[in-house]
């Protein structure tokens, strides 16, 4: 069985394999998971960037982005939102308690089902969506310049793709429960829609 590569282009020797170590730089291994967590989290700091003197997290600001009646759907209950972040519910009731607190979210009961609660941006929500979003977006596309503007495309037409593609495997928490447990077979047949924050 050949050895996996670990570069960042194809051809192109490890530091192991030249007997040099690059100095600040971590191998990245050519592999689905280490990739695309690599880049989840190169995103998730570029993104940040742009929220921390207003105290919030990227999961945050997407919630103000799906709640958005410019940029999303006001009046959407928590499930919903869980849908469309990708997240569970439980992670999204923690994120809207840490937003209701900063007076950034209104909670109204659902009239159709009195235990729900339809959730919709203040005012002041709206107004910090619409400073903080175009910064987070304009940090998160500086990843990309390494890239030319049409690689940056193509890059972006290729992740849509294999997302859109395998959105069967979209369950919020499974990597992180055992498979056949309960809760990750309760899952596994809810396709989640994509966000764009």
């Amino acid at each position: 069985m050949a050895k996996p590569r670990y570069s960042a282009r194809p051809g192109r020797p490890t530091p192991a394999e030249t007997g040099t170590v690059a100095t600040g730089i971590v191998p990245v291994q050519r592999a689905p998971i280490p990739l695309g967590r690599r880049f989840l989290q190169i995103c998730i700091s570029a993104a940040a960037e742009a929220l921390t003197q207003e105290g919030l997290t990227p999961a945050q600001l997407g919630i103000l982005v799906i709640l958005s009646p410019v940029t999303g759907q006001p009046d959407m209950d928590q499930n919903g939102v869980a849908a469309r972040l990708g997240i569970d519910r439980a992670r999204v009731s923690q994120l809207l308690d840490e937003i209701d607190a900063m007076g950034l979210v209104d909670r109204r009961v659902n009239g159709a089902d009195r235990r729900a609660r339809l959730l919709r941006l203040t005012p002041r929500g709206e107004r910090l969506r619409a400073r903080l979003q175009p910064a987070s977006i304009a940090n998160q596309m500086r990843v990309f310049a390494s890239l030319t503007p049409r690689e940056r495309e193509l890059l972006l037409d290729l992740l849509v793709r294999v997302v859109e593609s395998n959105s069967n495997l979209t369950r919020p928490g499974a990597g992180g429960r055992k498979q056949g447990s309960r809760q990750s077979t309760a899952n596994k047949s809810r396709p989640l829609p994509s966000n764009n924050i």
